[in-house]
């Protein structure tokens, strides 16, 4: 009975022990099963904070991968946009026959550089040198002299300031802003460069230019002179018909000045060794372009009359042209005859070829050329039969000039 009793005991005893530790062991593993659940929790959470915080960093790098990318396009159209070279080179062979003088022939260079930077405000500085004395109206330098060294000579330094899509406000030295009929020099030169202030406004159909030049600008000189000009034009196109004009005045206060550049007055009358009149000029001039042989052609015209002068105060001149150089093998034609008497214009500015550079002058131009590539051209310009004084009592004097050019601009 003991025995049983004994095993009873010890069967229920073992059970038990069986027991406790089974319920020990599942509540250890449910302990591990919750704190791996919650490690796993945090795992996740992580894992997704790491994400998010990826996708943000991934998106950041993007953004600033673009606004990097915008960035050195914009500061590379800005800075092709900021800064513009330009400039040209030109060797020519001349021949001058005069019937007063010796016949003369030389080689001449002129050369050119002008660089023009954009800044904020649409606003523009622009510098250029030039070969050459100080020659108002002539960049060329004459080779020669034991091969000494040129001169070399500020051409142009202004500021240009467009305040409006279709205005302009120019200072300081800059290139001629006014029209000139298929560049017609019986009142400005082509190396002429005003100095002063300039104002300019083009619209559809209509443009007007203003311009007030210093001849002289230092008050400790009597000759301190400024003169202004006004000028209004229209352009219309009829068909394949291109149509320019325009109507401007000038002001040129010189009456009693004497000579402002080198002692010379370039055919104007003087009295006691200066200026006879006032030059107020009253100037008209166009051009009509049109299609000729599958070429462009162009007719033109430029009249001036100075209001202040009693006598040989007109001057004038009429043209025509075939052809445009822009390309290799392309070539231009051009004849024009002139006449400018003496106190039409103030000689001082008008064209420093024909006639040899005096007002007082009539006869013909006679220009082509021919290009060989887009930057090079080879071209002649002719001015024959100029006679000069022609409307003065005296017989006019025979002068004629050739010039033969090889022209580079880059």
């Amino acid at each position: 009975m003991k025995n049983s009793v004994f095993i009873a005991i010890s069967v229920i005893a073992i059970l038990s022990a069986a027991t406790g530790r089974a319920d020990n062991e599942v509540s250890f593993l449910k302990q591990e099963i919750d704190r791996l659940s919650a490690r796993l929790e945090i795992l996740e959470a992580e894992s997704q904070k790491l994400k998010i915080l990826s996708v943000s960093q991934v998106e950041r790098v993007d953004a600033n991968r673009q606004l990097l990318d915008q960035f050195s396009s914009t500061e590379s159209v800005s800075s092709a946009n900021q800064i513009t070279l330009k400039g040209d080179f030109r060797y020519r062979y001349e021949y001058i026959d005069s019937e007063s003088k010796i016949h003369r022939d030389r080689e001449r260079v002129r050369s050119r550089f002008a660089v023009e930077a954009s800044i904020p405000n649409d606003l523009k500085v622009g510098f250029g040198i030039a070969t050459g004395g100080d020659d108002p109206v002539s960049t060329n330098q004459t080779l020669g002299k034991g091969n000494s060294t040129k001169d070399l000579r500020l051409d142009l330094a202004y500021m240009k300031w467009n305040f409006s899509e279709d205005a302009q406000l120019l200072a300081g030295k800059f290139s001629n802003p006014l029209y000139r009929p298929q560049k017609s020099s019986l009142l400005w030169d082509g190396d002429w460069r005003p100095e002063g202030i300039a104002l300019s406004w083009s619209g559809e159909h209509i443009f007007a230019n203003t311009i007030a030049n210093w001849i002289e600008s230092d008050s400790k000189s009597d000759n301190r002179t400024l003169f202004w000009g006004a000028q209004v034009g229209s352009q219309i196109e009829i068909s394949d018909i291109k149509l320019t004009g325009a109507l401007a005045y000038y002001d040129f206060p010189t009456s009693g000045k004497s000579a402002f550049y080198d002692d010379d007055f370039f055919g104007n009358t003087t009295v006691e060794g200066r200026y006879a009149f006032d030059y107020q000029l009253v100037e008209i001039g166009g051009d009509i372009k049109f299609s000729l042989l599958d070429q462009p052609a162009v007719i033109f015209g430029n009249y001036v009359r100075n209001r202040d002068a009693s006598s040989n105060d007109d001057g004038w001149l009429v043209g025509v042209g075939l052809g445009k150089v822009k390309k290799a093998k392309s070539w231009s034609i051009k004849y024009q005859y002139q006449e400018l008497e003496s106190d039409a214009v103030l000689g001082l500015f008008s064209d420093s070829d024909f006639g040899g550079g005096d007002t007082g002058t009539s006869g013909h131009k006679l220009s082509g050329a021919l290009g060989i590539t887009s930057n090079w051209s080879l071209g002649f310009t002719w001015f024959f039969d100029n006679r000069l004084g022609f409307a003065d009592n005296d017989p006019a004097v025979q002068y004629d000039r050739l010039q033969i050019d090889a022209k580079f601009k880059y």
